[in-house]
């Protein structure tokens, strides 16, 4: 019997129905060991020798790997044909060598689609292991450790509230932030655009002003309306005639077929799908035997494929859509190593395929690979030029007409920023023509800002620059949005205060290790290494010679030392020149002190010199000159009628909150957002909570309506139930709140209105067959196999959760459950003292954030 690991249990269920008897198949659930979150994982005075450890979830099936192997005669490693496969084929070799169960026969087979042929023919052809991609992962996971655990610690002690930094993360997390930047300075130019509606043989057109009094007109020439209005009239005022036309034929080329960061970009544009959720989807479609490998950065499709979607294309159209040639295409991208096929259907008979979303991004990837074998568009630009009768008047219109469509028949690429003037169409006109106009028009227009990145915009610059690579697109983006070091609105990237913060530090301590060039020759010296021109542990040790000494010189520093060169550092800014000679530093609360930065215990913030005698403050990321958001102190709403003590209405960490006194005993309660006006009968309300509805009718208990952590709620006896806004807290009587604990009772708990019925049913455990369902919980959406419990990642949608997914999230929440039957040990003092080691370890396990 031949032993074969693949990662995932579909994978391996699809690989041992092509391979029949002999084979016994199994996954390891992607990688089976990694370096431990703790100091001296990675040696770098032991020629970076690194500490590797088993994954306590993958036990068992390290284990059923294992008892295999001892009676396998061959072992055959078949995981995915990149970087990451390679090493986690290299892991499952170690681990059973270690375990002494590695048999004599041992074998790497790659293939790039799971088909029967190629998985067969893979088996056919077997190799060793490649070394120096093994030695490419085992470099790119010692940087990202070694970066990890160097640099975050030093973020953690300087700069109060920073969460993590990455090798690659913080590079791209600086992207959006100088995308940021760039819009806050830009300054909008108010411009001015006249166009003539015109009509020639009923069809309509429109004309632009290109010539007003003998001059040129370009786009920002006119910038007021007064002009605007003065070029209008004389437009309306001239006789005018065509004096040119001028007409070009345009050929426009297929684009080539999907490589990894081309089909995130065209998904999100498309689609409307995250990086993330496109990589979950194709990954599926690959492990059904539907499409190629979906990790690559090759443009390029086998010459079997090629002739394939040809014949498809003959069959579909007609001959004049299949070029002479089948077209040949090379990667534009900096970096890319073309180290597999594009990503493309595996049998172009075949236009649909699964259902949902796992269909769309099929006819996508099948359409884009179709059409990159089709012939070219054939189209004609027609530029038409008018004059009044003095020369001094011009105007413009542009169209264009597809002769013929070609590979458009099929497919168009999607664009970030649509313009479409020259696509409208002309009529007929010759020379001497003099189209009615309809009508002139004087519009109003300013410059518009850079766009904010969207992930598909992101994709694109970072695959530009040469900042990562096609499998660490998706988590790179999701580690930025994880940590909150950005936000998405109308998908699109806004940097947060936290990220902007981060991205100052690291720009002013590190601005060698954010600065794009350095981090793509990184990735040139990495790709050396997979290619054997490098040897990894010299690029480690040249890396490491610089990076060390660094990060100790910035942990000399205290705090308020770097609180200070951050302040002179943002300073344009935070506090950026008023454009009337006055100081951007002056307190707008007491007139006399200067504003600086300073560093807090969540965080940095903007505050007054004079204090504490002004108590002005301000956010960070607060522009200088607008007092949106500042704090001048405590504001006095009135007097509290039951003590005589004043009320006041502040700003804290958490946002604004109501206090009644002073000091260590005082009273607080935060605003909630639901109410618009805040006056001092509703601080009393507010700060009298929780209210006592009355005693329950059965039980004889207080119901008590307050405000928790979660919102407006009810409480009897251990028991809740949610309300649903603030006014119900204060209006909810006894027969509404008996009937409200009553559904929460029957409901187990979770709140009102949450479903009993599962969000999605997953399927059957691979371990025991018990039934994987998504449910809705109190505190969100959860897995649950019935036994165990585990929280959906946030923003994680329910329904596009995969059942090897659900079953890796119950196996990490199995392993981080308490060991049972050992309470008694919690008395004990001695260990008490080893609690702050483990409580750093956990902080740098945030650390360790890939790229």
């Amino acid at each position: 019997m031949k032993l074969v690991v693949v990662e995932s249990p579909a994978k391996a269920k699809t690989i041992e129905k092509y391979l029949g008897s002999g084979y016994r198949v199994l996954a390891s659930y992607g990688h089976v060991r990694d370096l431990p979150a703790k100091d001296g994982s990675v040696n770098p005075d032991e020629g970076f020798a690194m500490e590797w450890e088993a994954y306590a979830d993958k036990a068992r099936q390290l284990k059923a790997i294992t008892d295999e192997a001892k009676d396998a005669d061959a072992l055959i490693l078949a995981t995915d044909p990149d970087r990451e496969g390679e090493a986690i084929s290299w892991h499952v070799q170690e681990v059973l060598k270690k375990r002494r169960a590695l048999p004599k026969d041992t074998k790497r087979v790659t293939f790039n689609a799971i088909t029967k042929p190629a998985v067969l023919k893979a088996m056919a052809e077997p190799r060793d292991l490649d070394e120096d991609l093994i030695d490419a992962y085992r470099a790119r996971r010692a940087l990202d450790y070694l970066v990890g655990f160097t640099l975050s610690p030093v973020l953690w002690r300087k700069l109060p509230g920073a969460k993590s930094a990455g090798r690659v993360q913080s590079v791209a997390l600086r992207l959006v932030v100088d995308r940021e930047r760039e819009i806050e300075a830009f300054r909008a130019q108010e411009y001015w655009s006249v166009t003539a509606d015109m009509e020639q043989d009923a069809v309509p057109f429109a004309a632009r002003l290109v010539k007003w009094k003998g001059e040129k007109v370009e786009r920002l020439s006119i910038g007021q309306q007064g002009d605007a209005e003065a070029a209008k009239k004389d437009v309306e005022a001239a006789r005018l005639a065509v004096v040119s036309v001028e007409t070009k034929p345009l050929t426009r080329n297929p684009p080539p077929p999907f490589t990894t960061s081309t089909l995130q970009q065209e998904a999100a544009r498309k689609l409307g799908f995250s990086a993330s959720h496109t990589m979950r989807v194709a990954q599926g479609l690959y492990e059904d035997g539907l499409i190629t490998y979906m990790r690559t950065d090759g443009v390029q499709m086998d010459e079997s494929a090629i002739s394939a979607a040809r014949l498809a294309i003959a069959e579909r159209y007609d001959g004049g859509y299949v070029p002479d040639k089948p077209r040949q295409y090379q990667t534009k991208a900096k970096n890319a190593q073309e180290a597999h096929e594009a990503i493309r259907p595996t049998d172009f008979s075949r236009d649909r395929a699964a259902s949902g979303d796992h269909a769309r991004l099929y006819e996508l990837v099948f359409k884009r690979a179709l059409a990159s074998q089709m012939a070219s568009a054939r189209l004609e630009r027609t530029t038409v030029d008018f004059a009044d009768g003095t020369g001094q008047l011009g105007l413009r219109a542009t169209g264009q007409v597809v002769l013929f469509p070609g590979y458009l028949a099929l497919y168009e690429e999607g664009r970030d920023d649509e313009g479409d003037e020259e696509s409208r169409r002309l009529p007929r006109l010759k020379d001497g023509d003099s189209p009615a106009v309809k009508g002139v028009r004087a519009e109003q227009h300013f410059t518009q800002p850079p766009p904010r990145f969207s992930e598909a915009s992101l994709v694109k610059k970072m695959e530009e620059l040469g900042i990562g690579r096609p499998s660490t697109y998706a988590s790179i983006l999701q580690t930025i949005k994880d940590r909150e070091y950005v936000r998405i609105e109308k998908n699109r990237f806004h940097a947060e205060e936290s990220g902007r913060l981060v991205t100052a530090f690291l720009e002013r301590f590190f601005e060698k290790y954010v600065s794009f060039d350095f981090t793509a020759e990184l990735e040139e010296e990495l790709d050396d290494i997979s290619g054997g021109r490098a040897q990894w542990q010299a690029v480690l040790e040249a890396f490491w010679r610089d990076f060390k000494p660094k990060t100790a010189e910035v942990m000399e520093q205290k705090p308020s030392e770097v609180t200070a060169e951050l302040d002179q550092f943002l300073a344009p800014y935070l506090f950026p020149d008023k454009g009337d000679g006055s100081d951007p530093r002056l307190c707008p609360a007491c007139h006399e002190g200067r504003l600086a930065l300073r560093g807090g215990r969540f965080g940095a913030f903007i505050a007054c010199s004079n204090y504490p005698e002004c108590k002005f403050t301000r956010r960070f990321a607060q522009p200088g000159g607008a007092n949106e958001g500042a704090d001048s102190g405590p504001e006095e709403l009135g007097t509290d009628p039951a003590t005589g003590e004043a009320i006041t209405k502040r700003s804290g960490r958490f946002g604004p909150y109501i206090q009644l006194g002073e000091g260590k005993e005082a009273k607080r309660s935060s605003i909630p957002k639901d109410i618009a006006a805040l006056d001092l009968e509703m601080a009393i309300k507010l700060l009298s909570l929780p209210r006592t509805v009355g005693n329950h009718p059965e039980s004889g208990k207080p119901v008590t309506a307050s405000i928790g952590r979660y919102g407006p709620y009810l409480a009897h006896d251990g028991k809740y139930a949610r309300l649903t806004s603030t006014a119900d807290v204060f209006e909810t009587g006894m027969n509404a709140a008996v009937v409200k604990l009553a559904e929460a009772a029957a409901g187990g708990g979770r709140r009102t209105g949450a479903s009993r019925e599962p969000l999605a049913v997953l399927g059957a455990h691979p371990d025991g067959g018990a039934e994987v369902k998504v449910m809705e919980g109190r505190f969100g959406p959860y897995v649950t196999d019935g036994t165990t419990n585990a929280t959906l990642p946030k923003g994680r949608e329910p329904k596009e959760l995969t059942l090897d997914e659900a079953v890796q999230l119950l196996a990490e929440r199995a392993a981080k459950a308490p060991a049972k039957g050992k309470k008694k040990a919690a008395p004990k003092k001695a260990p008490a003292k080893k609690a702050a080691p483990k409580k750093a370890a956990s902080k740098k396990a945030a650390a360790t954030t890939g790229e």
